[in-house]
């Protein structure tokens, strides 16, 4: 359901997120390495997008601007209509806070806590009271199907269920965008495809949103939309069926030895 925060002046629904020229750098031992070289794409409240790219392509360079773990050298990247290229680490700290989910690769379960109070964390981060963030934890985990499992240690469950309680932990507080990072990467095919059920789910039913970094083409045919990186620009940004398909004929292209264009004729 949209309401007045996510509209803007004149009753438009606002981008969660807007990516505009965005370019970044790093300087070492005084030699700057581009990365980013004027990455552009928007995103709309509920949609599911993969991005996808090669060992540097700037995939995980990307991935950090838009965590707000890293911030552009150059352009503009609005989330959830504020201005994240002006704030300074503590600012970023309470954006991510609030409108990020995280879902990592490893998991990152602490392994002495509950699996109850590891999805917790979030909301005691944010001050909401033990006994609140506990209830509402436990809707979480139930939402994923581990209602019975609050009072177990991480290192009691399989991977598949580690990952679940990942995904609880990054809905708990209700956040507008959830960033999953290879989150099958550490599973085997039949659980990254019921945790990828999971994240679809969601993003039918709840028409929570979801940004989707991943290598796998059959992981990223889960979302709608595809966003690929080559040499630090988008090389592709449309449906996601169609730019896989792209990827596969320019695979088969490359494994004949045949230019696209020769192909094509």
């Amino acid at each position: 359901m949209l309401t007045d925060s996510t509209r803007t002046q004149d009753g438009n629904q606002r981008a969660l997120i807007d990516v505009i020229d965005v370019k970044k750098s790093y300087v070492t031992n005084l030699v700057t390495t581009p990365v980013l070289h004027g990455v552009n794409f928007s995103m709309q409240r509920g949609e599911f997008v993969a991005i996808m790219g090669q060992s540097g392509s700037g995939k995980s360079t990307l991935m950090n601007i838009l965590g707000c773990l890293d911030t552009p050298s150059g352009g503009d990247y609005l989330l959830d209509g504020k201005q994240v290229s002006a704030l300074s680490r503590a600012q970023l700290a309470v954006l991510r806070n609030k409108t990020i989910g995280f879902v990592f690769q490893s998991f990152n379960l602490l392994k002495r806590m509950t699996i109850q109070d590891n999805v917790a964390l979030p909301l005691i981060y944010a001050g909401v009271s033990r006994a609140e963030a506990r209830r509402r934890a436990s809707q979480q985990l139930e939402n994923v199907g581990l209602g019975e499992y609050g009072q177990r240690q991480p290192n009691q469950l399989s991977g598949g269920q580690q990952q679940r309680v990942a995904i609880a932990r990054a809905l708990v507080a209700d956040p507008p965008l959830v960033l999953a990072d290879e989150p099958t990467g550490n599973l085997d095919t039949k659980t990254s495809v019921e945790i990828m059920s999971l994240l679809t789910r969601l993003n039918r039913e709840a028409k929570q949103s979801i940004i989707l970094v991943t290598h796998e083409p059959d992981i990223a045919a889960y979302a709608s939309r595809l966003v690929r990186l080559k040499d630090g620009l988008v090389l592709y940004d449309g449906p996601a069926a169609t730019g896989l398909q792209q990827m596969r004929s320019e695979q088969s292209e490359q494994e004949l030895g045949m230019p696209a264009n020769e192909v094509s004729e």
